[in-house]
Order: structure tokens, then C-alpha cells, then sequence
């Protein structure tokens, strides 16, 4: 049985999980807030999917839920975990002060709008990755090859008809191949910064969804996409739900003396909006396909729907 002392190791866990401007919520009732979803909500790759094509729900996850963000600022934030007032990497400091060593995973998601919204979710590793799998290859790689692999399955719980038209079922997206993605990385931390707005599709579809976002409950997956045999069957780094977010709520960032301008970067100017000119019907229409190439995940390409793939694998 855990003694006192193994309770008060996690208890920063559940401090930084309780200390974003939204709260951690049951996944059955997470109005604007954030949860973590099961891991069987999401399908991926089995052991023998190379020559069968099956996949087989998610199951546990490889990392445990730190916090997530919800969060704007005045320019678009990026490079968070760099900011030594930032409130994860404060609780990161103080672990590492007290002799323990966290690894943590920021996913940083930003939305293209006026107010440079955010989105993080926060994972942790509490035991050192193994050398060679395909977590420790993958922090190892250079960007070439985490551009290659990172992957995030989309799902919308519940949402609007014209949401889950343009989004799909399941949608599918290798990170690197459909939007710009900076890769942070230190000795207690790896950090992603995803740019939405770096995608004219993924742009349209996003904005649209930020209209009904109040509406809207959503569950994302990250995981590093297995890709040979060795690597099978795929595990899912981490999970996060987050459901009827309200604007109003996303809390202010302040960037630190010590950050450059290089972590805010420029925002998506407003007549952008204007210029993307995608009629309703186009937009439902490219919302279940690929953000960069109309390649299938068979052929580890991007975003796509459970429903696309299922199709390319019975051609």
C-alpha cells in the first residue's frame, strides 16, 4: 500500500491539474472544462496492421495528465515551457529542486483569431523513457522525422451537424505533414507548438468550429504513429477532453523578462478571415480531407476521417 510519502510525490500533479483558468472535470460532465477521456474512445493501429489493416481501441496511455491551458495573449503564443513564470514550468522547477525527475509534454495548439487563443494540454512521464522504442526515437529525431510521425486523432463527442460534417468521424492528422509544428526540447520538458493558421483548410475549419465552441465537446489524442512492425501496436501518449470552453474564461498569458519576442509570435491579421473566400459547401467537403496531400493513413498522410480510410482500405 502507498504510504504518505508516495501521496504528497503526486501532489503537485494535482495542483498544476487544478490551477489552469478552467477546471479538471469529470469526462461524463466537463462543461467548460477539461477531462481525460478513456483511452478506448479512440481506435488505432493493432499489432498486426501492416498486413491486416485492424485497429483496436486506444487503451491506457504511455504519459499521465499534467493540466491543460486555456489561455490568449496579445500576439500568438508559443514556447511556453521556456517562460520560467509560467505556472507548469514553475511546478517543473521545484520537482527537479526536490531531487525528482518529471518529463513533461506540452501540446500546444494555437487557434487562429484576434485574441491568439491557445489551447495546451500537459502531460507527464514520471519514470525515465527507455532507450530505442519508438518514444525515446522520437524525442532523439530531428524534425524531419517527428514531422513524420506525430499524429493526433480528433473527435467530436458533441457538436453541431455542420461541426461533425466538416470535421469528420475520427479525423486523423499527421501534425507535421498538414501545419507548421516548432519542436521544443530540454532536459524536463518537450514542447510542440502547433499553428492552426499555417493550414488554409485546417484555418477555415477551425474558425468555423470557434463559432459554436460553447456547443462543442471534443476529445484529442496524441500519439507517434507506428510505422513498421517492431514499432506495432501503436499506444496513445496522452488524452484530453474539453467541452463548452468559453472565450470569456481563457485566461491572459504573461510572458516573462527573461522570454524574447521569439515566443510570441506574429498574429493571423484579421483580413485574412475575409480572403479565405471557402464556400459552406467547399469547406464540408475538404473538412474530411487531408490538410496537405489526399494521402490515406495507409500512406501515413494527413488529416482524413475513420470513414476515408476505411474506404482506401476495401479499394
Amino acid at each position: 500500500m502507498a504510504g504518505p510519502d508516495c501521496e504528497r510525490d503526486y501532489s503537485w500533479i494535482e495542483k498544476v491539474k487544478s490551477g489552469g483558468s478552467v477546471p479538471c472535470l469529470e469526462p461524463e460532465n466537463c462543461s467548460n472544462g477539461w477531462a481525460t477521456p478513456p483511452g478506448d474512445k479512440f481506435m488505432i493501429r493493432g499489432p498486426n496492421y501492416l498486413s491486416d489493416k485492424v485497429k483496436i481501441p486506444g487503451g491506457g496511455y504511455i504519459l499521465k495528465p499534467l493540466g491543460f491551458d486555456w489561455i490568449k495573449g496579445p500576439t500568438k503564443i508559443g514556447n511556453l515551457l521556456s517562460n520560467t513564470n509560467h505556472r507548469v514550468r514553475r511546478a517543473i522547477d521545484d520537482e527537479t529542486a526536490r531531487g525528482n525527475n518529471p518529463f513533461v509534454w506540452a501540446f500546444n495548439l494555437q487557434i487562429p483569431s484576434k485574441d491568439n487563443y491557445s489551447a495546451i494540454a500537459y502531460f507527464v512521464a514520471l519514470e525515465p523513457i527507455q532507450d530505442d522504442i519508438l518514444v525515446d526515437k522520437f524525442l532523439k529525431g530531428d524534425d524531419t522525422f517527428r514531422n513524420s510521425r506525430l499524429k493526433l486523432i480528433a473527435n467530436i463527442v458533441e457538436g453541431p451537424w455542420i461541426v461533425r460534417t466538416a470535421v469528420g468521424e475520427q479525423a486523423i492528422c499527421i501534425l507535421g505533414r498538414a501545419l507548421s509544428c516548432k519542436y521544443m526540447s530540454e532536459s524536463n520538458y518537450f514542447e510542440v507548438d502547433v499553428d492552426i493558421g499555417s493550414s488554409m483548410v485546417a484555418n477555415a475549419i477551425v474558425h468555423l468550429a470557434f463559432s459554436y465552441l460553447t456547443t462543442l465537446t471534443v476529445d484529442l489524442a496524441f500519439l507517434i504513429e507506428s510505422q513498421t512492425q517492431e514499432e506495432l501496436p501503436e499506444q496513445i501518449l496522452g488524452a484530453v477532453r474539453f467541452s463548452e470552453l468559453n472565450p470569456d474564461s481563457a485566461g491572459l498569458y504573461e510572458l516573462s523578462s527573461e522570454v524574447g519576442s521569439g515566443s510570441l509570435q506574429s498574429s493571423l491579421p484579421t483580413r485574412l478571415w475575409k480572403s479565405i473566400g471557402l464556400g459552406l459547401p467547399q469547406l464540408l467537403h475538404l473538412g474530411n480531407q487531408d490538410f496537405s496531400s489526399p494521402i490515406s493513413d495507409n500512406a501515413n498522410g494527413g488529416l482524413h476521417s475513420e470513414a476515408d480510410e476505411k474506404n482506401n482500405e476495401n479499394s
